[in-house]
């Protein structure tokens, strides 16, 4: 275990040290350490003027990095070091001399190629939104033996977490030389509680095969200025945070202090979320394990439901916000008979309503299959069932909407309709959380790694990797964190799942009504040409769009 306690040291020296900073700085080196000291600590003093100049200067640096070209190019660049540390030092790439590398063509990403947001244009299209793509640069601005680098994973539970881990250390030390790697334990708390673990290939070798992660992890915990003072007080200089958009929105926070303090220190997100809600990228990290092992619970409720007279299997999946998981885990059943995510609405009762569908599709094939996400429905649980407390990542903490969907059912054939049914309620959500990650995310968790590791050494920062239009790119935290990709209900993808289901909108002409204030053609929501591209995956943004 490793301290995180000792006196900070600054990454630019700007002075000759006195003859007590001296002093400290033997202390610094004759004081036992994982990581050898090579920094000085400058506690020169400026003048008024110059911190003045130097606030107005990092509110500067921290605007979004924008670079515009001809035809509406437009570039969401990532910080660099050199926006902010004048004269920072650049070395040849090691890579080149790899011997894993020999046989590959071109071993560099050329310094003008982006990856383009939006790949299906028209012929006057203008170019769009690029970002910066991933991939080891000619030139790195970290020797290898001075790379001190650490590991966080923090959130919730998600495939695929060891394997990120294990590959960020494999990265780092089979590609680039370091040999310096510390995880930090239990989350966000875990870089000023001094819990700490060194990290070598050796030890994460097997890692992948598990579930979980062995960092441990936690929610909350975040308190940006004991973590960059502990960041600087280890001379660390890798910060590599793995976790949703709200560990995202909390390392957009770190990277900033850090500019501000003006290290030289490269803070690094690789986003997880198993809910696959984060907006620009492709996917999250252990989605495709998340839809697999779903489709074993839906497989269970349908060998339960057609193994009794009316039987009903419920099965409740992830997806606070977004649909993606029960939506995707329905289209690969093909056992699914009702599909209810959070960004379409459903009423239970009356004409078109949940219970007439369940009533139908009972009485026509004798059983059926419904798959909820957690965050449906919410808004029709009574109010006296309400909660309005949050866990500790400010997430508002749901209602089970799997167990009063059920109540509900079972009310409704036994009251009014005096029919028998047979319900099984089935939820999977921490059993798929905690399972290793297949094959496919375990690929797609080495390449996040990788270009982690590629950006940070190449002197980037503040940024997130992801997939865009199947391309790895540099996304600035902003874009991330700015609002959570949902399910376009007006989209083929959705209409996709209603002709494999056969169930019907559940959109009632009232609401309808209330959010427009008109009658409104309700059978053209999921066929508009442009509403869908505009809206973000919510039927009142595409009625207000009409």
């Amino acid at each position: 275990m490793g301290s995180l306690g000792s006196p900070r040291s600054t990454s630019i020296p700007n002075s000759k040290p006195s003859a007590t900073q001296n002093a400290q700085v033997s202390e610094l080196e004759t004081s036992p350490s994982p990581f050898p000291r090579n920094l000085l600590a400058d506690k020169t003093h400026m003048s008024r003027s110059e911190s003045a100049k130097k606030k107005i200067k990092n509110k500067e640096i921290l605007k979004p990095k924008i670079v515009t070209g001809d035809v509406g190019y437009v570039l969401e660049d990532v910080p660099h070091f050199s926006d902010y540390i004048p004269g920072v030092p650049s070395h040849p790439n090691p890579l080149q001399d790899n011997p894993a590398y020999s046989v590959v063509k071109q071993y560099f990403v050329d310094v003008d190629d982006t990856v383009s947001q939006k790949i299906v244009v028209k012929q006057n299209s203008k170019k769009g939104t690029h970002f910066r793509r991933a991939g080891p640069r000619q030139k790195v601005y970290f020797e290898s033996d001075e790379v001190q680098a650490c590991i966080v994973t923090c959130g919730g539970l998600c495939p695929g977490l060891n394997t990120v881990v294990r590959e960020l250390v494999c990265a780092l030390f089979d590609i680039y030389g370091v040999t310096k790697i510390l995880g930090i334990k239990g989350g966000y708390k875990g870089f000023y509680s001094c819990n700490t673990i060194e990290l070598t290939p050796k030890k994460v070798n097997d890692i992948h095969k598990r579930g979980g992660t062995i960092l441990g992890t936690s929610r909350g915990g975040h308190d940006t200025v004991k973590i960059v003072d502990a960041i600087q007080d280890r001379g660390i200089n890798h910060v590599y945070i793995i976790g949703g958009d709200g560990t995202q929105k909390g390392a957009a926070m770190i990277y900033e202090e850090i500019q501000r303090r003006g290290l030289k220190v490269a803070v690094v997100g690789i986003p997880k979320t198993i809910d696959n809600d984060i907006e620009v990228i492709d996917k999250s990290f252990g989605f495709d394990t998340a839809v697999e092992e779903a489709q074993k619970a839906i497989y269970a409720a349908h060998v339960e439901a057609e193994s009794h007279e009316n039987g009903i299997g419920l099965v409740k999946l992830m997806g606070r916000n977004s649909g993606f998981i029960a939506m995707y885990a329905t289209l690969a059943s093909r056992d699914v008979d009702c599909c209810l995510i959070p960004e379409s609405p459903f009423h239970l009762e009356g004409e078109g309503g949940l219970l007439e569908f369940i009533e139908k599709r009972l009485k026509e094939n004798g059983h059926m299959v419904i798959v909820v996400a957690e965050g449906a429905g919410q808004d029709l649980i009574a109010d006296s069932l309400r909660n309005t407390n949050h866990d500790a990542s400010g997430n508002k903490l749901l209602l089970d909407v799997g167990l009063w969907l059920s109540q509900k059912i079972k009310e409704y054939f036994s009251g009014k309709k005096k029919m028998r049914v047979n319900l099984k309620y089935i939820d999977p959500t921490y059993m798929i959380r905690a399972v290793p990650s297949n094959a496919s995310d375990n690929i797609y968790c080495t390449l996040l790694a990788h270009s982690a590791v590629h950006g940070a050494m190449a002197g980037y920062t503040g940024f997130t990797v992801g997939s865009v239009n199947g391309r790895h790119a540099y996304i600035p935290y902003h874009r991330i964190t700015e609002k959570q990709k949902k399910v376009v209900i007006t989209d083929r993808m959705w209409a996709r799942l209603l002709s494999s289901t056969n169930q019907p909108s559940f959109l009632s002409h009232e609401f309808i009504k209330n959010v427009k204030g008109e009658e409104t053609d309700l059978g053209s929501h999921f066929y508009l040409e442009n509403e869908y591209a505009l809206c973000n995956g919510s039927i009142t943004d595409a009625i207000e769009k009409m």
